[in-house]
């Protein structure tokens, strides 16, 4: 038994245990950053007084720094190392969560997406050094198993992103809704706004002082060195090469319709269950933070889900698996739009239970066969992240019409998901062969 588990992070008599350690906090960090963020489209939306659409800039400017920076990162990192890849993406990280502060003091909405952009480009040098940097630490057959271990960080660093923006934020900003808030003078209006302003900062500043104290630590720590020889780059035709192949330029595409229904359902779901029961005549920020709870209870299901997918994959092919998620997806998702009440919000809670496996089953499907590019093919996949930037201002434009086809729009709205399953049904019924 101990030798299974020293072999994990053992290579060649080296032990890989500290730098393991140390770069799995990262997994944290950019799980607790997803969703911090994502309750921060309707806090933003009532205190600047503005419409949902204008509120999910947020998600724009937060994964748009996905999307500018993966193939950056990826072509720094073969030019440098994973290290020095970390570095700068923790660096950036820090930078953008500090930014907050002078933020805030210009009482403006823009300076806060300018400082998310920042953020989520060190996110995106973290997402793309980190994975396979975690590969490389140790043998080639126990990889997948180290890789999982590391993976699994993520969502408790999301679910400790949610309780702090439940705990911290929401139910700490003025309860003035949306309404009487519109019908302040500037003055009155400024102040409830800097108020609220100073406690949505905090959280941020204090990640920010958290990763300036891992940057140190991993600067000062002997880490292991990025084992490709070959520093040549070679942009163009590798990404010819690797979009020619079928199941990875398909999966790109997969991999921007689930980030996009991920990004949907876990921050919509907010404004689905705030509706719902400020119609059973709750007060908006008591409807919002219930509304958390129910966001918290399907990261909880997306958690267990992913454990149980993993053991369900050594009986079924991954494409198989796949499509099997996304149709029921679509299932609970038709519930989500045309049940109205309390039972589409558990078919909402439901739907996290299908995306758990998604992402690394299309990452894993797409870069079988890759070799040495899947550094670049990797970067790809991160690019497809821009679905989280693209889709969730569609969803809200829907949601700010309030009523449509006589049914609350914020129900009709779930159509986008649907149609994200629906392509992710078609990527895994066609790469069920894939082994």
């Amino acid at each position: 038994m101990s030798t299974n588990k020293e072999s994990i992070l053992k290579k060649d008599g080296i032990n890989y245990l500290i730098p393991f350690i140390l770069i799995t906090t990262c997994f944290a960090l950019w799980g607790f950053a997803n969703d911090i963020t994502n309750p921060m489209v309707k806090a933003f939306s009532k205190i600047f007084r503005m419409s949902v659409t204008d509120g999910t800039l947020v998600q724009v400017a937060f994964y748009g720094g996905y999307f500018a920076m993966a193939f950056p990162a990826a072509m720094f990192i073969r030019r440098f190392s994973y290290k020095a890849g970390v570095l700068l993406g923790l660096g950036l990280y820090a930078a953008g969560a500090l930014l907050f502060f002078p933020a805030k003091l210009t009482g403006e909405y823009y300076p806060f997406l300018i400082a998310y952009f920042i953020m989520t480009c060190g996110l995106s040098f973290l997402e793309t050094s980190c994975n396979p940097y975690i590969l490389s630490m140790g043998t080639e057959e126990t990889a997948t198993r180290r890789l999982n271990l590391a993976q699994s960080f993520n969502p408790i660093g999301s679910l400790l992103g949610m309780f702090v923006a439940m705990n911290f934020i929401q139910n700490r900003l003025h309860p003035m809704d949306t309404a009487e808030r519109s019908m302040l003078n500037d003055a009155e209006f400024a102040a409830i706004r800097d108020s609220d302003l100073s406690i949505l900062i905090a959280p941020y500043l204090l990640i920010g002082l958290v990763i300036i104290a891992i940057f140190i630590v991993i600067a000062v720590v002997k880490m292991p060195v990025n084992g490709d020889k070959s520093k040549s780059i070679n942009f163009l035709p590798t990404l010819k090469r690797i979009f020619s192949i079928r199941h990875y330029k398909y999966g790109v595409v997969a991999q921007f319709f689930y980030v996009g229904a991920q990004i949907m359902c876990w921050t919509f779901i907010i404004q689905y269950g705030t509706r719902l029961f400020m119609a059973q005549g709750m007060e908006e920020q008591a409807a919002e933070v219930l509304s958390q709870k129910y966001n918290i209870a399907a990261m909880v299901i997306f958690c267990i889900s992913r454990f149980i997918c993993t053991f369900i994959l050594k009986y079924l092919n991954p494409g198989r698996l796949l499509a099997i998620l996304a149709a029921v997806g679509v299932a609970l998702t038709l519930g989500v739009i045309f049940i109205d009440g309390i039972t589409g919000l558990y078919c909402l809670v439901g739907v996290s239970a299908c995306m758990s496996l998604m992402f690394p089953t299309i990452y894993g499907i797409a870069l079988k066969g890759l070799g040495e590019d899947a550094k670049f093919g990797a970067a790809g996949l991160i690019m497809a992240i821009l679905g989280g930037s693209v889709l969730p201002p569609v969803q809200a434009a829907i949601i700010d019409q309030k009523v449509l086809f006589g049914m609350p729009a914020v129900n009709v709205s779930f159509i986008l998901p649907l149609i994200c399953f629906v392509v992710i049904v078609i990527y895994g019924y066609r790469m069920r062969n894939v082994k």
